[in-house]
């Protein structure tokens, strides 16, 4: 079987979130597991760590790459990417449903289309997701 080189890869810089919600590594571990799920991705392995005396960062591998967050409570600050390969799982999904749950007052957002020769730089459509109560 012969794979693709294709990929997308969104990086996003979210201000303006909730202190409680970036200090905290074990909720934004099941959110982004959530996240993941919720893109299609399949979650091989999930890494998280809680700094003092804040921040928090979470890696979740991926079989279709990776995703993560790295977190400035005192700043209000989320630096998320998601990069996944191939045509089957889309990131934006997984991305548009981190913002949902952090909120942030502001969003920057760049997607990074990979593989296919020279980097394709565009700015994705973010799409509030309706999270289930």
């Amino acid at each position: 079987m012969e794979y693709s080189t294709f990929g997308r890869h969104v990086a996003v810089d979210t201000w303006g979130v909730d202190f409680d919600l970036l200090n905290n590594a074990e909720w934004l571990k099941a959110q982004m597991v959530e996240a993941a799920e919720a893109c299609g991705a399949t979650v091989m392995s999930v890494q998280s760590k809680q700094f003092e005396p804040q921040g928090a960062t979470v890696l979740v591998l991926l079989s279709e790459s990776h995703l993560s967050i790295h977190t400035y409570p005192e700043k209000g600050f989320a630096a998320l990417d998601c990069y996944t390969c191939g045509e089957t799982v889309d990131p934006q999904l997984a991305i548009d449903y981190m913002v949902s749950v952090l909120k942030p007052d502001v969003v920057h957002a760049k997607k990074l289309v990979r593989g296919m020769g020279e980097l394709k730089v565009e700015t994705p459509e973010m799409k509030p997701v309706q999270l289930a109560k």
